[in-house]
C-alpha cells in the first residue's frame, strides 16, 4: 500500500458531487485512518465555477472540460458524477480507463447499458471501476454481493429500488389521494424530478436491477431484457382493495435464475402485509437476497440524496486507497455469461385484477367463461356497490397461472361492452 495521498478528480459538483467533497473534507482524519493513507481531492470539473456550493474550491484545479481529469497526471481516481448512459460521462470513463486511472461512479444508467464492456476494459487495464452508489444509494448492496455473500449461490434478489415511487405509493395508502396529487407532492418536496418519467415508469429501478442481476448471477448486464412497468395506473381503489385482501402495493425489481434462463422484471406487486418488505415506507430502499447457504438477508436504507450517495462513493474510494482489487461483477468480466432471457409471458404466479363494469346481466358469466377457457382458477372475488348506469369495481384474485393465460383471459373479458376501461392487473408475490 502506498504512503502517498490518493489523488481524486471529481467530475460533476451537483448534489452528490458536493456531498463527496464535504464528506472527504469533514471526515479527512477518519478516512485517512481507515484507508491507511490520505485521500486528497486535487481537481474538479463542473459547469459553473462561480456557483456557491457551500465550500471553498480555490485550492483545487478547476477543469471546464471533464475529460481533462482523465489525462491529468495529478489524478489517480476519476469520480464520475455527471450522469447519463452515453455522451460525456461514458467518454470520460472510457478515457480514464485508457489512461490507467481508477473510476468511481454513481451512474446507474451508464453501468446498466455499458457495464459489461467497461468492466472488461477496466480489468484488461488493471484498474478498478466501482459503482456502489449506482444502486440503492447508501445501502451497501454491491459490496454485500461482491464480498459478504460471495460464497453463496444466489437464488433470488428483489427489492424496492426507487424512493420516489415508494414515497408515492406509501402516501397514496395513507391519504387515499390520487396518483397525480401524490406525484405533485413528491416534486414539491424534492423527491421527484420535474420530469419524473424515469422514476414513475420504472426505468430507474430497471437500471439498478440489471446491475444487481449481473452481480448476483454472474451474467452480462442486460438492461434490454428487463420487463418494465411503472406505477401511474395504480389507483387509491387498488390500494384499498389490497388492504382488504391483506396486501400492500410496492414497485419491485425482481430477478431470479430459472432452468430456462434469467427472469428480470420491474412492476407493481401485491406483497403480503406480514412480509418485511411491505413495511419499507417513504423514500427508503430495501433489497432482499436469498442465498443457498445464508438464507434470506435484507438491506435497508436511504436510496438517494447527498449524504447516503456520497457515503457510497467514498466507500469505493477508500477501497481503492486500500488497494483492494475485486472483480467488477463478482467474477472476471471475461467470464460473464450471456444467459437467455425469460419473457414475462412465461411468468407463473397469482394475480389481482380489477375491472370497472356496468352492472348488467351477463358480466359475471363472461368473466367465468374467459377464466374457464384459459384454465385460470379464481381464488376470490370482491364487488363494491351497485350503481345503475355507472361503473362499479369488480376484483378477482387467481391461483397460480401462466401470464400468457392471464393475458388471454383479460383480452376476452375486455371485449364485453359492460367493461368500461382496461383491466388493472397486478402480480401477487409470496415472499
Amino acid at each position: 500500500m502506498s504512503n502517498s495521498p490518493l489523488k481524486i478528480g471529481v467530475a460533476g459538483l451537483g448534489t452528490v458531487g458536493a456531498g463527496v467533497v464535504k464528506l472527504l473534507r469533514q471526515q479527512a482524519s477518519l478516512v485517512s485512518l481507515r484507508s491507511g493513507r490520505d485521500i486528497a481531492i486535487t481537481a474538479v470539473s463542473a459547469r459553473d465555477p462561480s456557483k456557491d456550493r457551500g465550500f471553498n474550491l480555490a485550492d483545487l484545479k478547476w477543469s471546464p472540460d471533464p475529460l481533462e481529469l482523465a489525462i491529468d497526471k495529478n489524478v489517480d481516481v476519476v469520480v464520475e458524477l455527471i450522469g447519463g448512459e452515453d455522451g460525456i460521462a461514458k467518454e470520460l470513463v472510457e478515457t480514464a480507463i485508457a489512461n490507467g486511472k481508477h473510476v468511481v461512479t454513481a451512474n446507474k444508467a451508464l453501468i446498466a447499458h455499458h457495464g459489461t464492456e467497461l468492466a472488461r476494459s477496466a480489468e484488461i487495464a488493471n484498474v478498478i471501476i466501482a459503482f456502489e452508489a449506482a444502486v440503492a444509494g447508501g445501502v451497501p448492496i454491491v459490496k454485500a454481493l461482491r464480498e459478504g455473500l460471495v460464497g453463496n449461490k444466489v437464488l433470488r434478489i428483489f427489492g424496492i429500488l426507487n424512493g420516489t415511487c415508494n414515497y408515492i405509493l406509501s402516501e397514496m395508502r395513507r391519504t387515499r389521494k390520487e396518483f397525480g396529487l401524490m406525484l405533485k407532492e413528491a416534486q414539491d418536496l424534492g423527491y421527484a424530478e420535474a420530469d419524473p418519467a424515469l422514476d414513475i415508469d420504472g426505468v430507474d429501478t430497471a437500471h439498478k436491477l440489471a446491475i444487481l442481476t449481473s452481480l448476483a448471477f454472474g451474467c452480462e448486464v442486460n438492461f434490454k431484457a428487463v420487463h418494465i412497468e411503472g406505477i401511474s395506473r395504480i389507483s387509491p381503489l387498488d390500494i384499498e382493495f389490497a388492504d382488504e385482501l391483506g396486501y400492500r402495493i410496492k414497485l419491485l425489481g425482481i430477478s431470479r435464475q430459472t432452468e430456462f434462463g434469467i427472469e428480470q422484471r420491474v412492476h407493481p406487486c401485491m406483497v403480503p402485509i406480514d412480509a418485511p418488505i411491505a413495511h419499507i415506507e417513504d423514500v427508503f430502499n430495501a433489497v432482499i437476497v436469498e442465498g443457498d447457504f445464508v438464507g434470506t438477508t435484507m438491506y435497508e436504507g436511504r436510496g438517494a440524496g447527498e449524504g447516503p450517495t456520497a457515503s457510497a462513493v467514498v466507500a469505493d474510494i477508500i477501497d481503492i486507497a486500500r488497494d483492494k482489487k475485486l472483480n467488477t461483477f463478482t467474477i472476471p468480466a471475461i467470464k460473464l455469461k450471456k444467459l437467455k432471457n425469460v419473457p414475462i409471458s412465461e411468468h407463473v404466479g397469482s394475480y389481482y385484477v380489477r375491472f370497472m363494469v356496468l352492472d348488467k346481466p351477463g358480466v359475471f358469466a363472461t368473466i367465468a367463461s374467459a377464466l374457464k377457457d384459459n384454465n385460470v382458477s379464481m381464488e376470490a372475488v370482491l364487488q363494491r356497490g351497485r350503481s345503475q348506469n355507472e361503473a362499479v369495481p369488480v376484483v378477482l384474485t387467481t391461483h397460480s397461472t401462466a401470464e400468457y393465460s392471464m393475458l388471454a383471459t383479460l383480452g376476452l373479458i375486455e371485449k364485453n361492452e359492460a367493461v368500461v376501461e382496461p383491466p388493472c392487473m397486478i402480480r401477487i408475490e409470496s415472499f
